[in-house]
C-alpha cells in the first residue's frame, strides 16, 4: 500500500482551492488527481485539518469472546475436526470461515494431527 503524499503538498494544494483556482485546476497544477483535490478540500472544510486519516491497523480476532467454548470443546472431543467446530460454532450463531479457526487453533498452539497408530 502506498504512503499518503506529504502534508505540505495537501495544505498547497487546499490553500490554492482557498484562493479561488478550482480542483480540477488545482489538481492539474501540482500533479495530484482530481479526486484527491476534492476530498482534501472537503477535509479541510470539515476539519479544519488536510491531515490523512489512520491507514491499515489491528483487527482483533472474531474468535476471542468464544475461547472458552472452543477449548472447552476440544478438550471434551479431543478428535473435532475444525469444519465440526466451525459447525458448532455455527449453531451458536457465529458465522466464522474454516481459515478463521483455523488461525484461532494456530494461535493457541493447538493441533488437530493425529498420531498414527503402528502395531
Amino acid at each position: 500500500m502506498a504512503a499518503p503524499l506529504s502534508t505540505d503538498l495537501r495544505e498547497r494544494v487546499v490553500a490554492a482551492v482557498l484562493a479561488g483556482e478550482s480542483c480540477r485546476a488545482a489538481a492539474a497544477r501540482f500533479g495530484i488527481s482530481v479526486s484527491s483535490a476534492i476530498k482534501w478540500s472537503r477535509r479541510h472544510r470539515l476539519t479544519g485539518s488536510v491531515a490523512p486519516s489512520q491507514m491499515g491497523g489491528h483487527r482483533r480476532p472474531v474468535l476471542t469472546d468464544h475461547r472458552a467454548f472452543i477449548l472447552e470443546r476440544i478438550a471434551q472431543t479431543p478428535h473435532l475436526t475444525l469444519h465440526g467446530l466451525k459447525d458448532e460454532l455455527a449453531a451458536r450463531g457465529v458465522k466464522v470461515s474454516h481459515n478463521a479457526v483455523w488461525l484461532f487453533m494456530r494461535r493457541e498452539g493447538l493441533s488437530f494431527k493425529k498420531s498414527p497408530v503402528r502395531a
